[in-house]
């Protein structure tokens, strides 16, 4: 497939406030990105059939009311269940930023699709925002997103109150959880340091094909080194955000 042909729907709705910069960044890399609400998605579930990738940007959906990303995650499991499985059996590609990662863990999408849930995410060990440039290994995984940048160090922002990663039960079932994602290569992003709390220092996770990806960081915010924290490393090049984004179309231009 061409990369012209290659089209985006990004959700925006009540409280999502990504959405620019997540089309943004896709558009900077030569296909085409949709900003839909997702009402409008539910009202003509058919255009899913036509994209390729989906992406759940970043925001405070719903106002975090009953838990972030959780109004967002009914709405899509009870409105678009069965398009969303379809999109998902049909081997395309989904990102979920933030926001976005919150919902996709509560939709029941990550670690597994369409398994009873494992994985939460929840406030941070500090109790409140955080709001901050992190350092992140990239791992090695089978994750699509991430392809280009594995065994890497990268900087990327990070802003959420909820994104501690835990997992269900007692310790011994925690860490059995954990090992299964980490054998299966799904433990694609980890921060250098304990920013949040979060298990094992997890900062984003796929799904066992590599396709389905969340993850906290914001990479659509480091598309261009101008948006780099460090004055020194200001120019007009490529930021390493834009790597995530490559990735998952140069999947689209293999694949369909």
């Amino acid at each position: 497939m061409k990369k012209s042909e290659i089209k985006v729907i990004v959700l925006t709705g009540d409280g999502i406030n990504c959405e620019t910069e997540t089309a943004g960044a896709f558009r900077d890399e030569g296909v085409s990105a949709t900003i839909m609400h997702i009402q409008d998605l539910i009202d003509n579930p058919k255009v899913l059939e036509t994209a390729h990738i989906l992406a759940l940007p970043g925001g405070f959906s719903f106002g975090d009311e009953i838990g972030s990303g959780q109004i967002l995650a009914l709405k899509l499991k009870y409105s678009l269940g069965v398009e969303l499985k379809k999109f998902v059996d049909d081997k395309k590609l989904v990102i979920g930023i933030c926001n976005g990662f919150q919902a996709l863990v509560r939709l029941g999408l990550l670690p597994k699709p369409f398994e009873a849930r494992t994985m939460t995410l929840t406030h941070n060990r500090q109790g409140h925002f955080i709001d901050l440039w992190v350092e992140l290994n990239v791992g090695e995984s089978c994750c699509v997103w991430t392809k280009t940048l594995q065994q890497k160090s990268i900087s990327l922002p990070i802003r959420h109150g909820e994104g501690k990663i835990v997992f269900a039960g007692n310790s011994a079932n925690q860490m059995a959880i954990y090992e299964t994602i980490l054998s299966g290569g799904q433990v694609a992003l980890t921060y250098n340091e304990d920013v949040n709390g979060s298990y094992q220092k997890i900062a984003g996770v796929c799904d066992p094909t590599g396709r389905i990806f969340g993850l906290m960081p914001h990479p659509e915010a480091a598309v261009s080194n101008w948006l780099n924290p460090d004055a020194k490393s200001k120019n007009g090049s490529a930021g390493i955000g834009a790597e995530f984004f490559k990735n998952g179309i140069n999947y689209c231009e293999a694949h369909f």
